[in-house]
């Protein structure tokens, strides 16, 4: 393992102890842990360049290993949250479970990890957002380089907090992704925001031509364009010939490119595929 912090973590760490946000190994060797009575893990998405060799990164996602909780989302379990410190708790344990699951692996080398930062968690976490996050990439001497967080879309009226929270997490030493609704809200905050990844829902998108002003947008911005939940054969065809009138490339993830793993190689074999 070429992370020496990580590795002595990963031996120390004990069986299930049961308490909310403990971390454990399973059988398999990939970390879990507990919140509300849910144990939970992490699956990995693809992030593919259209026509690249490989995934450029990939999602973390929070999974349910029980049977009941299959499919389970970050998004549900904070849905359910009782307190913003409790969602900051869970944001903290999935974030921590996405780092260890995917540095162990060594296919992780060279590639960005993208952790999402849900909407609660804007105003509910303290001023400053990514020290804390820092401070556990350090102790565990993982690269904070490689990963990418995404922020939520918010209102304009929100803006403001967009701005102060993307301003600390740069701060810290993080890259950011946005995520937005359009086409004209991307060109609202890419000037404000400077993120290094703009991603938009496939739905969103209705015409090729949309797509080539999202693309030229992004490329004068210095920003890469995430398209997910891309899982329409028709959608990624307009992505592909919008790409190649542009020469700007783009990048894609769903179900018409690959589905989420918890082994990254398990996403180099369904591409070879």
């Amino acid at each position: 393992m070429p992370f020496p912090a990580l590795d002595d973590y990963l031996q120390r760490l004990s069986a299930p102890a049961g308490a909310p946000g403990s971390i454990w190994l399973n059988a398999d060797g990939q970390a879990e842990g507990s919140f509300f009575s849910c144990v939970l893990s992490s699956a990995f998405e693809p992030i593919r360049t259209l026509g690249g060799a490989g995934p450029a990164g990939f999602e973390g996602l929070a999974r349910g290993v029980a049977a009941a909780d299959a499919g389970l989302s970050l998004w549900r379990l904070l849905d359910h949250a009782a307190s913003d410190d409790e969602s900051v708790e869970l944001d903290r344990l999935c974030r921590m479970l996405h780092a260890i699951n995917f540095f162990r692996q060594a296919e992780a080398a060279g590639a960005d990890l993208y952790l999402s930062v849900h909407d609660r968690l804007l105003s509910a976490v303290s001023s400053n957002h990514g020290y804390a996050f820092r401070r556990i990439l350090a102790a565990l001497g993982l690269p904070r380089e490689q990963i990418v967080l995404q922020l939520p879309p918010v209102s304009t009226a929100r803006r403001w907090l967009l701005n102060y929270v993307a301003d600390n997490y740069r701060r810290n030493g993080f890259r950011l992704a946005l995520n937005v609704g359009t086409v004209g809200e991307a060109a609202d905050v890419l000037g404000q925001v400077r993120p290094a990844a703009i991603k938009i829902d496939a739905r969103a998108l209705h015409d090729g031509e949309e797509v080539e002003s999202l693309l030229r947008l992004t490329q004068a911005g210095a920003a890469r364009l995430i398209v997910k939940r891309v899982d329409s054969p028709a959608s990624l065809a307009m992505l592909e010939q919008a790409s190649a009138n542009t020469g700007v490339p783009v990048s894609v993830q769903g179900g018409q490119v690959d589905a989420a793993h918890a082994a990254l190689a398990g996403s180099t074999a369904s591409a070879a595929r």
